[in-house]
């Protein structure tokens, strides 16, 4: 059942496909051998063609940690599956670029899949987020006051490369699958210490939602996020129809949309259609919040000439003679 579940997943958000070279981000946790080994399980029932690779990162903060590494390793060789690993001072990292621990230790483990994902010249990154991190996440946004966007959650599959098969499945579920296969997970007792946010959110607000509120909150959230992302599919697909219609000029540093046509869109599309522009010039819409697309709007709106606005250090936004001007900046 555990397996079937996981393979409607895969067919249903075109996860896995014949060719695939997969890079399996592992910690040594249950969510993470739980995701090798159902994969490596579909992968020696030939029903897909694929191949997977682990990958761990040494955080180097607890005193487990170099135990954790065995582990995944010792797991690897049992499975035959090739194995890389890395040791990164995250704790020193996160003080010299002055970002929180947890920061930098996503991106020295993005950086990390990445480097070996070209290595193997491989073209997925597969990460264990489960129903429950996807809750947190959705709590999380919600605390911070995110818009709609930030309530869809986690995506079960990102840019086409990072992949969640464990998404539709809930961490009871994970930890029944390594009990009854045997696994003998580490346990990371960093994720019982409350002073992160997910930690707050993982380990006292859910408890008390599901205590006096809704025993059934992480299924509710699942489901919010779910028809979230089908209103926002729906709205980006309006908003790109309307970009194409507002556009006079794409180059590489530079795009310009007709001022005109984009004050007479809804506010909603509006928002969209900057976030679109932003991300088709950078690659990314990240650090671009709602006051930043308020303050663009109005620009917009007052056509003011010689005003320009920068939401960041690698972008510009101009208005001048009916013409919205979007430029990259030379910091970028």
């Amino acid at each position: 059942m555990f397996k079937e579940k996981i393979l409607k997943t895969i067919e249903e958000y075109n996860l896995i496909e014949n060719g695939d070279k997969i890079v399996v981000g592992v910690s040594g946790g249950p969510d993470s051998i739980c995701l090798v080994d159902i994969l490596n399980e579909i992968k020696n029932d030939k029903k897909i063609d694929f191949e997977i690779v682990i990958c761990h990162i040494n955080h180097m903060i607890r005193e487990e940690a170099k135990e954790d590494q065995e582990f995944v390793k010792e797991y690897a060789v049992s499975k035959n599956i090739p194995f890389y690993s890395k040791e990164v001072d995250v704790a020193k990292l996160a003080q010299d670029k002055k970002i929180s621990t947890e920061e930098a230790g996503r991106n020295v483990r993005y950086e990390f899949f990445q480097e070996i994902l070209q290595k193997i010249n491989g073209n997925k990154i597969a990460t264990a987020h489960t129903k429950n991190d996807n809750a947190e996440t959705v709590l999380m946004n919600l605390l911070r006051g995110s818009g709609t966007s930030g309530l869809k959650g986690i995506s079960p599959i990102r840019d086409k490369k990072y992949i969640k098969p464990l998404i539709e499945i809930t961490r009871e579920e994970v930890e029944e699958y390594c009990r009854e296969n045997k696994l003998n997970p580490r346990y990371d007792k960093t994720n019982q210490e409350n002073i992160y946010t997910r930690n707050k959110v993982r380990n006292i607000l859910i408890p008390l939602i599901k205590k006096e509120f809704n025993p059934n909150i992480i299924e509710t959230i699942d489901r919010l996020s779910k028809l979230i992302t089908k209103d926002n599919e729906y709205l980006d697909r309006i908003a790109k129809e309307k970009y194409d219609e507002l556009l006079i000029k794409e180059e590489e540093k530079e795009i310009i949309l007709n001022l005109k046509k984009f004050n007479i869109q809804d506010q909603v599309i509006k928002s969209r259609i900057i976030i679109y522009t932003i991300k088709r010039l950078l690659g990314t819409s990240q650090g671009i919040e709602k006051i930043h697309i308020d303050d663009i709007i109005k620009l917009c709106e007052k056509n003011i000439g010689n005003k320009y606005l920068t939401p960041n250090k690698n972008i510009k936004i101009t208005v001048n003679k009916g013409k919205i001007y979007f430029f990259v900046t030379q910091n970028s």
